[in-house]
């Protein structure tokens, strides 16, 4: 084993060495539904000491403080753009809390003398830092589902893992995983299997740690385990400077063969793109990141969320009342979040968008948009190997099942012994119903149900009509009014026109085509309901380049005549993700 003989605290020069980057710190706690963020205001590399400075309006710091000490993750950009991230990973420092005013505090932290640690079993715990990593695929259901990651620390006894934060929707603590598979750059595999022990939110990116057990391994696989520990120990003392360069070359598990080196070429080129965020995006984004992390708290904790609910409505509601123009733009970016969290934000953002124009006082408009926010959380509960994933084209048994997905949510809150107000209430059980009754779960009629919920279905069914849904092509807004206006037995017809009066035959974030062959986002509109601000990104005559020019209607005659919108997928454009 390699022993850390360095005068200087190793743990404190790595963190040194990514405060000089930009950085996120979050200090977090695996009972805790969000991270705090945090700033360093001092570090002393000799004794391994770092004050944190923490802005914090919570009632109680004690769950993230257990024992007194705390746990956090730095992230550090890399200058390059497109390269990921360095994220170094802390557990358990003793720290100590010093009260500055009524919301700021100060955690003075004694961080370990070393930058190894041990697991439960008291093996050695090794964490990937300064670029180094693996890969993992997990198999979650046998020949069904596989999600991949890639690893931050590896031990005998097993491995803590990142993963998309959609993709650990099919994740549960205690669940077993039939195939556990870790590939190092060089191209090695270690296939086991596994248990997942806890689960929690990861940094500020979208990602969830994964903790895992290997289980069932016989003693040839143990043994090669070892071996593959020892190499990671290596690498990481090689890395950081506790092993003597000259002792040896670096590890080859952690060089790059020819097929690693094009996978890090394609993950270079997709983390260039979305690089700029207007503050209206980064908040919608927040909003998408936060509902999944409920979902995780909701699904493998005993407590329901409450506080992180609220604070995504009171995002709304104020992104709603400073810029709604804005914000309607920003919604038409959350086309790589999960369906289900796409659908709910921007229903509710345009519920909460009628309401507030109804009665900018309502006492009811918060708790029915927080209705609105969780009527589709049911869904990823359900995901199981009879439905192993919301992405797939659904067979008719399976569309059916997915129709419990109030039930499974009602019945998830009623276990975690929340109780929603009657508002938030009325609107996770019914929004799904329909004036004549053929919607679900009860299959209620119009007499029984609310103005909110009469108004909600008709958002609804224009928003499913609208994005492509279980292989069904999306239709054009004006299109998919002539057919809920067609439906006066299942939709008001009142409420269809007041929702067109809001949002136009032209919504803000649809593709519009000019008759001079470009295409161009819609940015805003006129008291008419008109484009009056697009974004150009593409003139048909040329469809191999791109464009990327805002232009005022006085401009328009540069691009010829509004011809009407169109499905970006039949032009093969994405929208990229800075509105």
């Amino acid at each position: 084993m390699i022993i850390d003989t360095a005068k200087q605290n190793t743990t404190g020069q790595i963190i040194r060495s990514l405060l000089k980057k930009e950085h996120t710190i979050s200090i977090f706690s695996k009972e805790a539904a969000y991270a705090i963020e945090a700033k360093a205001i001092k570090i002393e590399l000799d004794s391994g000491k770092i004050t944190l400075a923490i802005h914090y309006t919570g009632s109680s710091l004690s769950p993230y403080l257990q024992n007194d000490t705390i746990c956090f993750d730095i992230e550090a950009s890399h200058p390059t753009p497109g390269i990921e991230e360095e994220i170094y990973n802390i557990e358990q420092v003793p720290a100590q809390v010093i009260k500055i005013d009524t919301c700021t505090y100060h955690l003075e932290c004694q961080l370990p003398g070393s930058i190894f640690s041990s697991d439960n079993r008291r093996a050695l715990r090794v964490p990937f830092i300064l670029g180094m990593y693996a890969r993992v695929h997990l198999e979650v259901f046998a020949h069904e589902l596989n999600v991949e990651g890639k690893v931050r620390n590896l031990s005998v006894g097993g491995c803590m893992v990142y993963v998309r934060l959609e993709d650990s929707m099919a994740l549960s603590v205690n669940q077993a995983l039939p195939e556990v598979t870790l590939e190092f750059p060089n191209g090695e595999t270690f296939n086991t299997q596994g248990r997942i022990c806890h689960m929690r939110p990861f940094g500020s990116h979208d990602y969830a740690a994964i903790g895992i057990e290997f289980i069932n391994m016989s003693a040839t696989m143990t043994e090669t385990l070892f071996h593959y520990v020892s190499e990671a120990e290596f690498e990481a003392a090689f890395r950081s400077g506790i092993q003597d360069s000259s002792s040896r070359a670096k590890s080859r598990l952690f060089i790059a063969d020819a097929k690693e080196k094009k996978m890090q070429q394609k993950e270079e080129r997709d983390q260039t793109k979305n690089t700029q965020r207007s503050p209206l995006l980064r908040g919608v984004l927040e909003v998408a990141h936060q509902l999944q992390v409920m979902l995780m708290f909701t699904k493998n904790k005993d407590v329901f969320p409450e506080e992180s609910l609220y604070e995504c409505v009171d995002s709304l509601l104020y992104m709603v009342t400073q810029d709604r123009r804005g914000l309607q733009y920003a919604l038409a970016f959350l086309h790589d979040e999960p369906e289900w969290v796409r659908h709910a934000i921007q229903v509710s953002s345009q519920l909460a968008m009628i309401l507030i124009s109804r009665d900018p006082y309502a006492s009811q408009t918060r708790e029915t948009v927080a209705g609105a926010l969780l009527h589709t959380m049911g869904k990823p509960l359900l995901i199981s190997e009879q439905l192993p994933s919301l992405k797939i084209r659904m067979s008719p048994s399976q569309a059916e099942l997915l129709k419990e997905h109030v039930v499974a949510l009602n019945n998830r809150l009623t276990a975690l012994s929340w109780v929603a107000s009657p508002a938030c209430h009325d609107i996770i059980l019914n929004a799904n119903e329909r004036l004549d009754g053929s919607g679900y779960p009860a299959g209620k009629q119009a007499s029984k149900l609310s103005e909110s919920v009469r108004l909600i279905s008709v958002i609804k069914i224009i928003n499913k009509l609208t994005h492509e849904r279980n292989g069904q092509h999306p239709r054009q807004p004006l299109d998919a009014y002539r057919w809920v206006n067609n439906c006066p037995a299942i939709y008001e017809k009142s409420l269809l026109v007041e929702y067109i009066q809001h949002f136009g035959l032209y919504p803000i974030g649809s593709l519009a085509k000019f008759s001079n062959g470009f295409l161009a986002w819609i940015m805003d509109v006129d008291a008419k309901g008109m484009p009056c601000k697009v974004n150009v990104i593409k003139n048909l005559s040329f469809r191999d380049t791109s464009i990327d020019t805002v232009l005022e209607n006085s401009d328009f005659t540069q691009i010829g005549r509004l011809e009407g919108t169109v499905n970006p997928t039949d032009y093969n454009i994405h929208m990229v993700n800075h509105p």
